[in-house]
């Protein structure tokens, strides 16, 4: 392990088409930044291997985290602080100056947004270096593996270059977080640094909470497991905004115990979906506002159906904003009740994206700003 933090870059890379080392000198390397996106849950060799590919080609390597700045879950279950550690921990040491780690969080219903965060992201990393001489603009590119990744990538920043990273075998993410939260087993395709983290994390409450977690949904999902295709299930939550607060609950069990989320649930068979928000809201919060006024306060309605929203399975939930007018009486009262440990109202300003459930942080800002 001591020996392998000593190698260098080029000692770390083994790929089928090594670069002379005239070629990845200065301004050789072809790129002065390259951009590496991804999740890193966790960082892997595979990881690794584009990492230092890109290296070898760009001057610096900018890494955008995605997922970051949201709670912990059992397919993000590492914070963003966490991720950075990860990966610099796999650096080689004479690499880790020119590796930028920075924060990208998610903007599941805002494709426009989440392409803005990258290009300021960027070119806030960019801008920190002067251009060499004789260069007007830096030369910055993509970096990953596969032609998926570059088309893709491409279209979203066509000012931007792609480099395919050599193949290397396949490594599944998901297949080495379970064998990790449910059997403890800590993979030979994470680097030696990521596997001393990982050690240390199983000491760490956070562990074992994922890994009741991880249990937990996996019982729920055995449940619809002999169906004879997956299921979808249909859900509704509401956005109640008075006086520049919001109306949250605390979920009093798994999964997401702890943490904030709307007051919302499944529809019965019976319901209609607005019938179902109306009984959810007054079931969770027990809001001392009476049902007319309620439906004369909605504002708008929208479906919200990313595939990857929720980890219990596909669920697709229809959201309603609810604008109470403000008035000399404050905020009306509200309860904890059935699923939910207690109710609050919230400034907008406090949202704190690590601390709401699933994708309601996204929801909230979709449909109050």
């Amino acid at each position: 392990m001591h020996q392998q933090e000593q190698r260098t870059t080029r000692d770390v890379l083994d790929t089928e088409a090594p670069l002379d080392r005239e070629q990845a000198d200065g301004a050789s390397r072809g790129f002065d930044f390259l951009v590496f996106i991804g999740r890193f849950q966790p960082f892997h060799n595979g990881h690794l291997q584009v990492l230092l590919y890109a290296l070898e080609r760009a001057e610096r390597v900018i890494v955008l985290i995605g997922s970051s700045h949201q709670p912990r879950s059992i397919r993000n279950p590492w914070l963003y602080t966490e991720r950075k550690q990860f990966i610099l921990a796999a650096c080689p040491p004479d690499a880790r100056e020119r590796v930028m780690v920075r924060p990208l969080p998610d903007a599941l219903y805002n494709d426009r947004n989440w392409i803005r965060r990258v290009q300021e992201t960027v070119d806030g990393v960019v801008h920190q270096y002067p251009p060499r001489t004789g260069v007007t603009a830096p030369a910055v590119g993509l970096v990953g593996h596969g032609k998926d990744h570059s088309s893709y990538y491409l279209a979203l920043f066509p000012p931007w270059g792609a480099v395919d990273a050599p193949a290397y075998r396949s490594v599944s993410a998901t297949t080495l977080r379970e064998q990790y939260f449910l059997r403890g087993e800590i993979s030979a395709e994470f680097p030696a640094g990521v596997q001393q983290a990982l050690q240390r994390f199983q000491a760490d409450e956070a562990f074992h909470e994922l890994a009741e977690e991880w249990r937990f949904i996996r019982n729920d999902q055995q449940t619809w497991a002999a169906t004879p295709y997956p299921p979808v299930f249909v859900t509704v939550d509401a956005v109640v905004i008075r006086s520049g607060h919001v109306l949250l609950v605390e979920r009093r069990t798994r999964p997401g115990k702890g943490l904030w989320a709307l007051p919302g649930g499944f529809v019965g068979p019976e319901e209609s979906l607005l019938t179902a928000m109306l009984r959810e809201l007054r079931e969770e919060t027990r809001l001392k506002v009476p049902l007319p006024v309620l439906q004369d306060a909605i504002v708008c309605s929208q479906v919200f159906d990313h595939p990857q929203r929720s980890e219990r399975g596909r669920i697709i939930t229809h959201a309603w904003l609810i604008g109470l007018k403000p008035d000399a009486g404050g905020l009306p009262k509200v309860r904890g009740g059935d699923d939910a440990a207690r109710a609050f109202w919230l400034p907008l300003a406090a949202l704190d994206p690590e601390q709401l459930f699933e994708d309601h942080f996204h929801i909230i800002r979709t449909l109050a700003g």
